[in-house]
């Protein structure tokens, strides 16, 4: 008899162990099936912002305009370093001839023309400069266009998530598949 419970002892701690696996077996398997679902349903797209841009004759035209912007900027503000230049190799040349105050003069003069220039340079090229401002002005109406079109993609195929492939910080990999630049030039070109 105390064979009988004993064995009907350990069909019933069998019973509840096998209960307790098939629990999380079934935990598992309806865990799986919510992840699956769940990632399934949300859709993703890489476009290159980078090649849509540089594709637009626009952007194209405005990076020429600011290109040589830019150049005649670096020209004017090379020949002012110049200037500069020929000032201190004459004060080098005549300082031997020069009072004590004149000397100082001429330093002064200098400093505060190379302080002059590198104020130039800073309105020119700084962060708040004219050249990053007139960038804002040329390429900003662009861009939006651009994330217009991108938006409307999304919205009008369905898709939850487009990264851009060709930022800095934007993905590292993806499959040609998911990649809907074409598209987005398609429809660009098409406005």
């Amino acid at each position: 008899m105390a064979r009988l419970a004993n064995k009907l002892k350990i069909n019933i701690m069998n019973y509840i162990k096998l209960n307790k696996m098939v629990k999380k077996i079934l935990f598992v398997f309806a865990m799986t099936f919510l992840f699956a679902s769940t990632t399934d349903a949300q859709r993703i797209a890489v476009v290159d912002i980078n090649q849509i841009m540089e594709s637009m004759e626009e952007y194209q035209n405005a990076q020429t305009q600011l290109d040589d912007l830019a150049s005649k900027w670096r020209q004017q503000i090379a020949q002012e370093y110049d200037k500069i230049k020929g000032m201190y190799n004459r004060y080098q040349a005549e300082q031997v001839l020069m009072s004590d105050e004149v000397r100082k003069q001429k330093e002064e003069e200098i400093v505060a023309k190379e302080k002059e220039v590198r104020e130039m340079q800073k309105q020119k090229f700084g962060p708040d400069g004219a050249l990053f401002k007139k960038r804002t002005e040329l390429v900003k109406p662009l861009q939006d266009r651009v994330y217009k079109a991108i938006e409307d993609y999304a919205n009008d195929r369905g898709f939850d998530f487009i990264f851009d492939k060709g930022g800095s910080q934007g993905l590292i990999f993806s499959t040609d598949r998911y990649d809907k630049t074409a598209d987005i030039l398609k429809k660009i070109k098409g406005n």
